[in-house]
Formats: structure tokens, sequence, C-alpha cells
């Protein structure tokens, strides 16, 4: 497996490969990255993850000092898992000209919504840098997973409106045993935190269980989960009925995905489920 540093290094290695997947992260690998690593090889001949803590998607207060760093472990799991390379670029190789990019992306009306809206300029961050990466390794696929649900379509709207020569793929979400999607930032959560994050995902199937049962108020529903989450200790961010485009969900809507953010003590948690009926 290479480790590739720099832009030109990442095209040369591009340059004499046939069909490419990428799997953008930012680090600390858990079993969710890994599963995509696992999809990408199935539809590639190559595959290529980029680990890139990127600075443009966190918010002056959130936790990119913190950020959990853990490459060599990363590196290690990701030869085991039969990566053929790493882009690992400094911040300074990624952004030459400063954090402050003077270009960046905006992908409008999608990024203004549910995450965007506690998180300002998150999305132009993710945006950008992704664009970045499809430019610099020229991916065939690259694969995000659905845990991500409003990045994920924010990167295909992005993709198709700048007509970008990439199939951007979702990985279905990978959870523990009780239900917690696998997310880097679990590993914020003290044991009791842990022990009450599970009603993130509680909520969310109860409220996708009422929706297949014909339920139709979702005004209620939303404030069912909400209570749900702030019972089990949360400061819920936001907790949506939304269609597969995130628009709101309405009476003629049979597949929804419901969305769910909020904080546990000094951590942010998402997660959503799809969910349709006839």
């Amino acid at each position: 497996m290479q480790i590739i540093k720099t832009v030109a290094e990442a095209r040369t290695w591009r340059a004499a490969k046939p069909r490419v997947a990428l799997v953008p992260t930012m680090g600390n690998l858990h079993a969710g990255h890994l599963s995509l690593v696992a999809a990408a090889r199935k539809i590639a001949d190559h595959v290529v993850v980029s680990i890139f803590v990127n600075p443009l998607q966190f918010g002056p207060n959130e936790d990119l000092a913190n950020y959990p760093r853990t490459f060599e472990a990363d590196v290690a799991a990701l030869e085991h898992a039969g990566v053929d390379a790493v882009f690992a670029p400094g911040v300074e190789e990624m952004y030459p000209a400063g954090g402050a990019s003077a270009t960046t992306v905006h992908v409008a009306g999608i990024t203004e919504m549910l995450c965007g809206t506690s998180r300002p300029g998150h999305f132009d961050g993710v945006a950008t840098v992704v664009t970045k990466l499809f430019n610099i390794l020229t991916p065939d696929s690259a694969l995000f997973g659905e845990k991500d649900y409003q990045q994920l379509a924010v990167v295909r709207r992005m993709a198709a409106d700048l007509a970008l020569p990439v199939v951007v793929e979702g990985g279905p979400t990978v959870r523990e045993a009780d239900g917690l999607a696998y997310s880097s930032r679990n590993a914020y959560l003290t044991p009791d935190e842990r022990r009450r994050a599970v009603a993130l995902s509680a909520a969310i199937d109860d409220v996708c269980a009422r929706l297949a049962a014909g339920q139709q108020d979702f005004r209620s529903l939303e404030a069912r989960g909400w209570a749900q989450l702030s019972d089990a200790g949360f400061d819920p961010d936001y907790f949506d009925i939304r269609d597969t485009d995130l628009a709101p969900a309405t009476r003629q809507t049979t597949a929804f995905r419901v969305l769910a953010a909020g904080r546990l003590g000094r951590t942010r948690l998402i997660d959503n489920k799809g969910i349709s009926r006839d």
C-alpha cells in the first residue's frame, strides 16, 4: 500500500491506474469506513482512501484541535483491508494559500437546513474539499456513508451541478450491537453518555415504525422524537421527517428519511433512517 502526501504524487499514482474508487475520510477509522472500503473494492480495480482533517468544515467553536487522529492505526487497518493507496496531505498541501481559501464551493438550498442551520459554513467546507479530492484523484466512483445523509446529498448535488465525472455512491450505516451508529465522535462519550446515546437511534426507530403504520401527523411525530431525545439527556438540534430529497414530508410522500441530531454532553451526534410505505 502506498502512502501519498502530495498532489503531484497523487496525480502520478492515478495516471497509471484503470478504474479507481475513492473513500474520503478524516481518519480515526471505524467499521463504517471499512464497510465503504469493502464496497469500493467490489466496484473498482484500485481503491484510494483519503485521510485529511479538513479545517474548512469546522466552525470556530468546534473540535478541530481535539478531533481524534489515529494515523498509524488507520494505515494498518487500511492495509489489512486491501487498500491500494492512502492520500494523506497536510493542510498546507491542500490549501497552499491558507485555510481561508479564496475559492470555495457553495451548494445552495440543501446546505441551509438541518445540520447547516447550526453549523453555518460546514457544508461549504465539505463541498470544497471533496471537489479538490475529486480533481486531484479523478476517481471513477466515490463512496460516502449514509449516516451523514445530508452530506451525501450535498456531494451528489455538487457533482451533478458541476458535471464532475464521478459516480457518488452511498453506503448503509453500520451500527454497534445496541443500534448506535458508528462515528469517530463516539470516542468523546463518557460511559454514562454512551449508555444514553442509543436513545438517538431508538427515537428514530420509533418514529419510523409509526410512519410505516400510516401515521401522518408529521409535526406531532417530530415532537415525539424530540421529547425522547430530551428525556435521555440530549440537547436536541433537530428531529425532522423529510422525503429522500430532504424536502419536508407531505401526505403524498411514500419514501421518508427521519433525521435527528443533538448534543450529549460535549458530543454532537447525528443519525437517520429511511422508511417506505405503499
